[in-house]
């Protein structure tokens, strides 16, 4: 196990500061509950055994938010999940803080790769190129999935009737 540079009351506040957002970056890729918060947890322990300290509160957000798309990809792949029930079964999503149940409930249904660019675009404030940089692909990739999942989102409201009086 590495050294730690984070003291008891730093990892506190590490963990009170960004749980929140890497809590919800974890469910956007898990699907469910439980999985995104062992893979949270398992992002703050690599926090924790981090040797250097973060440049900043941007690099900070930024390596948590890798981090835990990383980690999630890795325990999707693990042999465990393939033995278990298909990702049909887990579209059951619960979100911690919805800003409208009803939108999230159809960003819910969206592909993984537009759920997370809507959502570190929209909700973490991220542009298309931050977005890029951090999931390591095509700025005009990230700018695709936000407007297919924006033209998805549309017409799923509009059947459902959303915002109509």
């Amino acid at each position: 196990m590495g050294r730690t540079i984070f003291s008891q009351e730093g990892l506190t506040c590490l963990y009170r500061r960004r749980f929140g957002m890497v809590y919800q970056v974890c469910l956007v890729l898990m699907k469910n509950v439980p999985d995104a918060e062992d893979a949270a947890q398992t992002v703050f322990r690599k926090a924790m055994e981090r040797g250097e300290p973060f440049r900043d509160p941007e690099h900070e957000k930024a390596w948590l938010i890798v981090t835990a798309r990383n980690e999630c990809k890795n325990q999707l792949k693990h042999w465990w999940r393939t033995r278990r029930a298909g990702e049909e079964a887990l579209d059951s999503l619960t979100w911690e803080d919805p800003q409208d149940g009803e939108v999230w409930e159809q960003v819910s249904v969206l592909p993984r790769p537009q759920r997370l660019a809507l959502y570190l675009h929209y909700y973490q404030g991220y542009t298309t190129g931050e977005i890029a940089e951090l999931l390591g692909e095509n700025p005009s990739t990230v700018r695709s999935r936000l407007v297919q999942a924006r033209k998805k989102l549309k017409l799923k409201l509009e059947e459902e009737g959303y915002g109509q009086a």
